[in-house]
């Protein structure tokens, strides 16, 4: 549903709010409590209504809730002296009074999403499931990253079991702290079964609940808890992972548990390290980049088989050669490519891992063994959109451009609230610049730059593409939007970064757009 008030529109499909057409960015929490406070605008919603629908019951300080009212007042123009759109009653609670329009909004995306996921499911005759970000109770915001990282762990767990579809980090990530139902939620992904949960984590014990809902009806199927010692986390995570997917397809409880397989690691803090470094990676910058890099090698220290580890450092290593400031270079681009090759010998079952082996040996040019990769990655998890993005990529700097379109389709149709999806229409754009498609190059660089957080590389495709059209209106605007995100950015620099690129023609017609904007060499 899409809500336009004043000069703002809040999209709640696509999780964005835009004052006076651009982007604003918020936090999970403000979103939540705007789309809150807009939806029930005909009655006054209490404190307890707020703490209920955001932060699920949670207690919070009285400071918490005022810094997020005020942020989302910010947000929206507004502020506590103006109170123009949203007012505070006197010991009762908060209202808002703006005049509101609705209308249906990207429907056709999130209905996309559903349908793709349920052709699969249909088409492999495997139930598809969804899980959930656990719920961090252990009074310590520090810990958030625990919580995430045993569902994103259980998440690949689960996507090792063939009989089963498992729906992307990313697009499930999207919901945190959303205040949803799980049956609405797995509606919204197209997923028959959702795992949610909460942790615990105190002193070297943990603590963790875990539930399987169907979601028609919503049902619980299962429900377990676990408390344990944090030596034994992945014991507890096979466990779980093993167990919801024999409930679930009961032959799976056939086959073997992947727990087996694992050594236990030889200290807690190798998984700690690994998972604080997701953590990092996935703010994208720089510095965090670098933390990234920093924490994964701390984690192999601590344990030689931690095969995510090896594949993420790979994958952030080639990254901070793209998008950040590490010049791309001969040694670089082989310890990534020795380390991926590390992770996919330690685990050869993971789809991301083989992802990202693949985008290594891309960036290694060794284009058709990428390609080999990612179809890999895609017939062991179907629902991994992030995949079909890379395969689209690829097959784009063989010249393919019909076959590379359709994927990048498939992974927008597959994650329509991926954070990251930025990515997908800027990977969509660079292959409509290089199949000269500058019109189509255009309308998905400009989407890419509506969604917060996305990286320069869409900014720059879309001055390339208005160069190409010779667009004056609008050029000079995108020219400093484009440099003041990235102020060294030159034609050079382009070459430099795009070194990926295989066929030299599509690089130069890549450059000459920039020169036609007149981006200096």
């Amino acid at each position: 549903m899409r809500f336009m008030f004043g000069n703002c529109t809040l999209d709640s499909a696509l999780r964005e709010l835009c004052r006076g057409g651009q982007p604003i960015h918020v936090e999970p929490q403000v979103f939540d409590l705007l789309l809150h406070l807009i939806k029930y605008r005909d009655r006054v919603v209490t404190k307890d209504d707020v703490l209920s629908a955001v932060w699920q019951g949670r207690i919070v300080s009285e400071s918490t809730l005022s810094s997020r009212i005020n942020a989302a007042r910010c947000a929206i123009g507004d502020s506590g002296e103006q109170q123009q759109f949203i007012r505070t009653v006197a010991r009762r609670g908060l209202r808002f009074i703006g005049e509101v329009t609705q209308e249906l909004a990207d429907m056709e995306n999130a209905g996309a999403a559903a349908n793709s996921v349920g052709r699969l499911a249909e088409l492999h005759g495997k139930p598809t499931v969804a899980v959930l970000p656990f719920a961090n109770i252990s009074g310590d915001p520090e810990q958030e990253y625990f919580a995430d990282g045993i569902a994103e762990d259980i998440i690949t767990a689960l996507a090792k079991h063939r009989s089963l579809l498992v729906i992307t980090r990313n697009s499930t990530f999207a919901f945190k702290e959303y205040g949803a139902d799980a049956r609405r939620v797995g509606v919204d992904l197209g997923a028959d079964y959702i795992v949610e949960g909460s942790v615990r984590k105190i002193g070297l014990r943990m603590r963790i609940t875990a539930q399987l809902v169907e979601t028609e009806g919503g049902r619980y199927v299962w429900v377990e808890r676990y408390d344990r010692d944090l030596d034994y986390i992945f014991e507890v995570q096979d466990e779980i992972a093993a167990t919801i997917a024999a409930r679930i397809e009961p032959e799976v409880g056939t086959v073997e548990r992947r727990r087996a397989e694992r050594k236990p690691p030889q200290a807690f803090r190798a998984w700690d390290f690994f998972h604080l470094g997701t953590n990092h990676l996935f703010k994208a910058t720089a510095a965090d980049n670098l933390e990234a890099q920093r924490l994964f090698r701390s984690a192999i220290e601590l344990d030689s088989t931690l095969a995510g580890a090896y594949a993420y450092l790979s994958y952030a290593i080639v990254l901070g050669m793209v998008y950040f400031d590490a010049d791309p270079d001969d040694e670089r681009l082989n310890e990534a490519l020795t380390l991926a090759k590390k992770g996919i010998e330690l685990d050869d079952k993971d789809a991301l891992i083989r992802f990202m082996y693949g985008r290594a040996l891309l960036a290694g040019r060794a284009y058709e063994d990428a390609l080999a990769e990612l179809t890999s990655a895609v017939e062991l998890n179907p629902c991994l959109a992030v995949v079909y993005c890379g395969l689209g990529d690829s097959l784009a700097y063989e010249g393919r451009f019909g076959e590379a379109i359709p994927y990048f389709q498939k992974a927008i149709d597959l994650s329509p609230y991926d954070p990251q999806r930025w990515a997908f229409y800027s990977y969509r754009a660079l292959a409509h610049l290089f199949a000269r498609q500058f019109d189509q190059a255009y309308d998905w660089a400009q989407k890419a730059t509506r969604i917060p957080g996305c990286h320069y590389w869409p900014f720059a495709h879309r001055v390339c593409a208005l160069g190409h059209l010779q667009r004056v209106e609008g050029l000079q605007s995108a020219k400093m939007e484009l440099l003041r995100r990235k102020p060294s950015f030159s034609r050079s620099f382009a070459r430099g970064r795009l070194f990926f690129v295989k066929d030299p023609m599509h690089l130069d017609i890549y450059v000459d757009g920039l020169r036609k904007a007149g981006i200096p060499d």
